[in-house]
């Protein structure tokens, strides 16, 4: 059984669906130290102008926090900023948008106070419309890990009964696999390239790689989506 692990992301990018698409398993690492100016409550979307940062404003409190524990700053009217954003300055005019429209922005219809509550509940939508049904599991939920880096990883991979453990490249300046050796559990890379597509309000020239994984399903469709998705795996996954 493959398991991928990840920090929960707000209107996570495409790698991360791959990452799922590819594994049994995605363990939501929720109960890390949340990373100020990392993903957890951003990602950047794409506009005929350019690319603009949709952001989740979060209480601050101090730098130790964990991710499970962040709390949102709803004094600031962030849900229909990033609902109009997305519905009339991004993917007004895609020819999928409409498809997707009601579940998208049904996300801006609720309220939210945990932040990972709202990452997951993006990071599902987001697969749902791929047709990847991968189960997500939060890591807070599995028990206590006295780990740290790699031993972490080792000992979640071990707790959901995994042989294996897909990895970004990103991940290969501190993975270390003889610790995953230890527990039983092989390291895989993923080894993704991000696919290029028709983008509705941009020439082909210039295509924005990284955006939200919902540009791609508003511009190509839940099955050319998937297809083009898979397209950005160079190889297969393994050394």
């Amino acid at each position: 059984m493959r398991v991928t692990m990840h920090q929960p992301h707000y209107l996570p990018w495409l790698g991360l669906i791959d990452k799922a698409d590819q594994s049994d398993l995605f363990v939501v690492l929720d109960h890390v130290q949340y990373e100020r100016r990392g993903w957890q409550n951003r990602n950047y979307v794409a506009t005929k102008g350019g690319p603009v940062l949709l952001t989740v404003p979060a209480i601050q409190r101090n730098r130790n926090e964990r991710i499970i524990d962040k709390k949102i700053d709803n004094s600031r009217p962030w849900q229909e900023k990033h609902r109009r954003t997305l519905d009339e300055h991004c993917y007004r005019g895609a020819p999928f948008w409409p498809a997707l429209r009601a579940e998208v922005l049904g996300v801006y219809e609720q309220e939210w106070d945990s932040l990972a509550d709202l990452a997951m509940a993006t990071m599902r939508t987001a697969l749902d419309g791929f047709g990847i049904d991968t189960p997500l599991v939060r890591a807070s939920g599995l028990g206590d890990f006295p780990g740290q880096k790699s031993e972490l990883l080792a000992q979640i991979a071990a707790k959901v009964g995994a042989t294996s453990m897909l990895s970004g490249d990103g991940a290969r300046d501190y993975v270390d696999g003889a610790v995953f050796e230890r527990y039983g559990v092989d390291v895989e890379w993923q080894r993704f390239r991000h696919p290029s597509y028709p983008q509705h309000n941009r020439a082909e020239e210039d295509f924005l790689a990284r955006m939200a994984a919902l540009d791609l399903l508003a511009n190509a469709g839940p099955a050319d989506a998937l297809r083009i998705l898979r397209s950005g795996r160079t190889r297969e996954t393994g050394d």
